[in-house]
């Protein structure tokens, strides 16, 4: 173990903590080593000499539980009882109890005994300071012997992360295999990282997610309507006769441990587990009912001794009588991943947002993630009362109406890592109805409505689609002369197009920039956009998309 922990100090961590060294007489000094990452930000100085034994084995940072308990007892006259009670505070995050402390940590109490930080020398202002700095510390606190062992598994799990990133996500996704929320969270940090997330697949894939190649297979045991039995079942038979040639070839050889259904196979196709059988979705779901019903016919012959036609032929004249895949190509991208989101609970092969991502990640300020409740605190992110903004598509919608007959909705918006809900009051759904329809991609400016033990919602207050966000669209000229002299021609492509995009001109020479009048406003559209690029190269030419500013 020590080896280990010398071997990732020296190779992976480069960062210091911030800590505070003794000079001269009991001054506690913020101070960080050359290193230019930072964990945490400055403290400032704070004067208290009875700080230095407590705090002294962690470099003047609060790190344990116990270091609190210490403090209050010997800073302030607290007993271990009280002491004990504020630990506890801490620890269920309680901030009102915290708060309620202060008082006596600062100014004591007679009345309970606690003589206070005043009547020991310790000025107010100082004393404040501590008890600021505890506080903060209890948003995240532990006692020593769980601190210690949260390190160890941080230090190992930082290590696995680093060295081993591919097996390290595939371990991490599952592990919530069962969340799709979780899954999807992680499947957009693995892509961050230049992981690709392969669909399931009956040859390569396993129960769980795996390496495969250098990317992340994913497993089969997420699949919808299928149980670990038929999993296990597939990759014994996988191991010991070989890998499925083809679709019929799976479903006999299945279908004789009888562990696989019509509504397995089916699901089994929409998640794309058995693209590499020679055939696209589409055909499959045309023939694979009529192949599931000639194998059972095929097996109920076999078992009451009677022969078939198919009994009397070769093997070459059995081929001429076997169901073709039908020519009918592959179903359009929106169906495919619909299936997928359908039976995996996640995107694999795509997202219908992608195309947006960088439109989106510069408009929100929060995301779905955002507003689920956390593990540790039981709490989300954002808190009641925040005016968010987050972007998506709306994936469900139910009308609801009002004890005076006025019309609301609940929305499910969904984004690049999960959902949330929306709720649209009857002024809000009035003016934004003809946006509240499924398959609608928009932004949502609203409050936030924080619930216990519950997932908050967004309480909207405004509806902006995706492409009413307004854009720029950016043309570049080597010099203001050259500019000039084009600039009858460039008027006479634009005069066609009507909409509200900027348009802006760059002089490359002048580094001068020239936003034309709102009357030569357009819409950026594709055959604009065809035009210019052909004719001022696509180098010259640039859509820029404008976030939305986070006012109400």
């Amino acid at each position: 173990m020590k080896n280990f922990m010398k071997e990732l100090s020296r190779r992976v961590w480069k960062i210091s903590l911030p800590v505070f060294r003794c000079t001269g007489r009991g001054r506690w000094i913020s101070f960080h080593s050359t290193s230019k990452e930072r964990m945490t930000k400055d403290l400032s100085p704070i004067d208290c000499p009875q700080l230095e034994p407590i705090l002294a084995p962690t470099y003047g940072c609060i790190v344990y539980q116990e270091q609190v308990m210490q403090i209050v007892r010997d800073l302030a006259g607290y007993t271990l009882g009280r002491s004990d009670l504020l630990r506890r505070a801490m620890s269920k995050k309680k901030a009102d109890v915290m708060e309620r402390e202060r008082q006596s940590f600062v100014y004591g109490n007679i009345d309970e005994g606690v003589p206070g930080c005043l009547n020991n020398g310790i000025d107010e202002k100082t004393a404040n300071k501590i008890y600021d700095e505890m506080i903060d510390f209890a948003k995240y606190a532990f006692n020593k012997s769980h601190a210690a062992a949260y390190a160890v598994v941080s230090y190992q799990t930082a290590y696995l992360k680093y060295y081993y990133p591919i097996e390290f996500m595939a371990a991490l996704m599952t592990s919530v295999i069962e969340n799709p929320t979780k899954v999807s969270e992680y499947i957009y940090a693995a892509r961050q990282m230049g992981i690709k997330i392969l669909p399931p697949d009956i040859n390569r894939g396993v129960s769980g997610f795996s390496v495969d190649e250098g990317n992340i297979r994913y497993g089969l045991a997420a699949i919808k309507s299928i149980g670990k039995p038929v999993i296990e079942a597939i990759v014994s038979e996988r191991e010991e006769n070989g890998l499925y040639r083809g679709l019929k070839d799976f479903i006999e050889r299945i279908s004789l441990k009888e562990m696989l259904n019509k509504r397995s196979i089916e699901n089994f196709i929409k998640a794309g587990a058995l693209d590499n059988l020679g055939g696209t979705r589409k055909q499959f779901m045309m023939i694979y009912i009529q192949i599931v019903d000639n194998v059972n016919q095929e097996k109920k012959f076999s078992m009451s001794g009677q022969m078939s036609l198919f009994d009397f032929v070769d093997e070459d004249q059995k081929k001429e009588f076997e169901i073709q895949l039908p020519d009918v190509g592959e179903y359009e991208k929106e169906t495919l991943l619909a299936f997928e989101k359908e039976v995996l609970g996640v995107y694999i092969s795509g997202h219908p947002l992608d195309a947006y991502e960088e439109q989106w990640k510069k408009s929100v300020s929060a995301t779905t993630l955002d507003f689920q409740l956390d593990e540790e605190t039981n709490r989300t992110k954002v808190h009641d009362g925040a005016k968010e903004i987050i972007g998506g598509m709306i994936v469900g919608k139910t009308i609801k109406h009002t004890k005076t007959n006025q019309m609301m909705a609940f929305i499910t918006v969904e984004d690049l890592l999960g959902t949330v809900e929306v709720v649209v009051f009857p002024r809000d759904y009035e003016a934004n109805r003809q946006y509240l329809e499924e398959d609608k991609k928009v932004f949502v400016k609203g409050r936030v409505s924080e619930e216990d033990d519950r997932p908050s919602k967004l309480i909207c207050e405004k509806i902006i689609p995706f492409h009413q966000v307004k854009r720029e669209l950016w043309i570049q000229f080597a010099d203001k002369n050259s500019y000039l002299a084009e600039e009858k021609l460039l008027m006479g492509m634009l005069q066609d197009s009507e909409g509200d995009d900027t348009v802006v001109i760059y002089c490359k020479a002048e580094k001068a920039v020239k936003r034309l009048p709102r009357n030569w406003n357009i819409g950026i559209e594709p055959n604009i956009l065809s035009r210019l690029t052909n004719y001022y190269g696509e180098e010259r030419v640039k859509v820029v998309e404008k976030c939305i500013e986070n006012k109400f």
